[in-house]
């Protein structure tokens, strides 16, 4: 049985998930203006295993959240992801963290711009249609009222990034989803599953985070 451990810390969301076969069994979260992650990931992923009658010999993969995002981010769950991986002799799993956005809401027709937030009117987005499929890569991208323009069915808008054009996209077709905030683990389990059991992994020892940016100060 396939005991993966999920990380997701692209964002302000410090996120950590256990999942068996694909389906999440617990998980933990927090979101902080000050990014604690340094704080409590290792307390977060000490706390679900304990709880779950479960040590870190059980683990058979660590799935990380692979950016884009926040530099400082993404460099301690990368870091603490490989560190694991390293240590455990298991193997990595990389996730879009782009997709783990999208894939917190559901729609029947439309698209799913995620957005998160990098600085001024600018974001990290990707376009993906119902079904979760990539219609447009991952880009950072300054919106103005002019953007997707070229669209002309429902777009369903979704992450932090979001709340900064709510004057500026003002027409109907766009959806504002304002209850989904950050990427978090519990929406890694499946892709993270799917991944293991492909042996769709990535190198322990260079693997580098999506930053997309050099650096990028996310406050």
């Amino acid at each position: 049985m396939a005991i993966i451990l999920n990380i997701e810390t692209a964002t302000k969301n410090c996120s950590v998930a256990l999942a068996k076969e694909g389906k999440t069994i617990a998980f933990r979260e927090i979101a902080e203006q000050n990014f604690s992650h340094a704080e409590k990931l290792h307390v977060f992923i000490e706390a679900l295993l304990a709880e779950n009658n479960l040590q870190f010999k059980d683990l058979s993969a660590v799935a990380v959240s692979q950016g884009p995002g926040s530099y400082t981010g993404l460099r301690i769950g990368v870091s603490s992801a490989k560190g694991f991986c390293y240590a455990l002799n298991i193997p990595l799993i990389a996730i879009d963290t782009l997709q783990l956005l999208a894939k917190q809401i559901k729609v029947e027709s439309g698209i799913i711009i995620p957005m998160i937030d990098a600085r001024r009117m600018e974001v990290f987005t990707a376009i993906y249609d119902k079904d979760y499929n990539l219609i447009r890569k991952t880009e950072a991208e300054i919106i103005d009222e002019n953007s997707y323009q070229e669209i002309n069915e429902n777009i369903h808008l979704v992450g932090d990034g979001t709340e900064k054009f709510k004057m500026t996209l003002i027409n109907e077709k766009f959806k504002f989803h304002s209850d989904v905030v950050f990427p978090s683990s519990k929406e890694m389990s499946e892709l993270s599953f799917d991944k293991y059991k492909k042996s769709d992994f990535v190198d322990v020892a260079y693997f580098e985070p999506y930053y997309l940016k050099d650096f990028v100060l996310i406050k």
